[in-house]
């Protein structure tokens, strides 16, 4: 792996597999939704999209989607809260084409009005969509529940009243704020020729403006006792998140609570998978894990349950967490969860758009790249007294939250079962 960064401040990390079958070209900028205002709340997002419908060099959406499907290429892009991004996979040895295409999509959209009105039709009904989809949606409820009305607490997707008052200028003066040089990166991995990409992406990048960053908002935190969000739906399936309050990803401590959540739910022998699954039969689903962001973070259990068991799953989960609390993880089943996250790892680095995403992933939110080995190499080195330090740390009832979207409408019931 090569990273440079260019005079005008645009990070290029090249990651080279010779023997590899594919080539994936990733752009991402530092434009989510944490960094948006409350009036266009959306808009990281809504922009994603409207790039694929027009560049003065593809004035269309369907000779874009057609170049690219001629050529047998897997693309999409996609938008978190810290970050947006736009990839292409293809056949090595048309790394010049796809190269042509996605950065054409950044630099070059058009934002046709006629268009911007038919997507934001789109936009509401995916909104919609999610809606319908609890297993989904809960989520979304939890970071409200965690964050409150500021950008971390916000949808990425934004609100549909707000998706109906963005017009073209938003758009335009969004991009020109937040896609700059200094705040994106290219990340071209797979089976390609060095130099020659090199070349085409100081040709193609080079001539953007030094400008300065944005930097987001700062995420405040505050909390003083276990909190609660219901949202009464008659299904056949409650859905939750029950999580805590973690740290950011600059930490030193994220690679034990990645050992921790692992351990709790990170496949068919965690602890909440045995516990919850093969011994209460309670749940189809119930899984894991930390997500760390520039300055807050969370470790977060999920699971789909059924109404009736609320209570005893409710308790297992707080059960096991309280033993992480308290008692060392065993020799036996550390070096069990510590191998399957490696194991895992090193499987989603299998393809060219996963390598992409793994450097591209660490260069936009830290500046820093690790490799592969250096990556399991901090995994191996977490010890079961981390991992009970970090448990101690994090399992606090003024860390705590739950939401839940299933037939309930009392909160007393729930609110005496969250206590560690």
């Amino acid at each position: 792996m090569k990273k440079t960064i260019l005079p005008n401040g645009l990070r290029l990390i090249l990651a080279p597999e010779k023997a590899g079958t594919t080539v994936t070209v990733l752009i991402l900028v530092e434009a989510g939704s944490e960094y948006e205002i409350k009036k266009q709340n959306g808009i990281s997002h809504f922009l994603e999209h409207l790039v694929f419908k027009g560049t003065k060099k593809r004035p269309t959406s369907g000779i874009i989607s057609s170049e690219l499907d001629s050529m047998g290429a897997v693309y999409n892009a996609f938008t978190d809260q810290e970050y947006t991004g736009y990839w292409a996979k293809i056949q090595s040895g048309k790394v010049h084409e796809i190269l042509d295409i996605v950065s054409d999509l950044y630099l070059n959209p058009i934002f046709d009005a006629a268009e911007i009105q038919k997507e934001r039709g789109v936009i509401i009904e995916e909104i919609n969509l999610y809606e319908d989809m609890p297993m989904r949606r809960v989520h979304d409820l939890f970071t409200q529940l965690l964050y409150g009305d500021q950008p971390a607490g916000w949808d990425i997707g934004g609100e549909k009243d707000v998706i109906r008052t963005l017009q073209r200028d938003d758009f335009v003066n969004y991009r020109t704020k937040h896609y700059i040089a200094p705040a994106t990166t290219v990340v071209v991995a797979g089976n390609f020729k060095e130099a020659e990409v090199m070349k085409a992406v100081k040709a193609t990048f080079g001539h953007l403006p030094k400008e300065k960053k944005v930097i987001k908002p700062k995420t405040k935190e505050s909390q003083k006792k276990p909190e609660i969000f219901l949202k009464h739906k008659e299904s056949d399936q409650t859905h939750l998140v029950f999580g805590v309050r973690a740290f950011d990803v600059f930490d030193n401590r994220r690679w034990a609570i990645q050992v921790l959540a692992n351990h709790l739910g990170g496949g068919m022998s965690s602890r909440l998978f045995q516990r919850v699954r093969e011994e209460l039969g309670a749940a189809y689903y119930v899984r894991a894990g930390a997500s760390l962001s520039l300055d807050h973070g969370v470790l977060a259990i999920s699971a789909g349950i059924d109404h009736k068991k609320m209570d005893d799953v409710l308790k297992a989960i707080i059960d096991e967490c309280n033993k992480l609390k308290n008692q060392l993880i065993s020799p036996r089943d550390l070096k069990k969860t510590k191998d399957h996250l490696v194991g895992n790892f090193l499987v989603s680095l299998d393809t060219s758009d996963e390598v992409a995403n793994f450097y591209g992933g660490q260069e936009i939110m830290t500046g820093k790249v690790a490799g592969p080995e250096e990556v399991i190499k901090k995994i191996q080195a977490v010890t079961a007294a981390d991992v009970k330090k970090v448990a101690q740390f994090i399992f606090r009832n003024e860390k705590l939250n739950l939401a839940v979207i299933g037939p309930f409408k009392e909160k007393g019931r729930l609110q005496k079962l969250l206590t560690f």
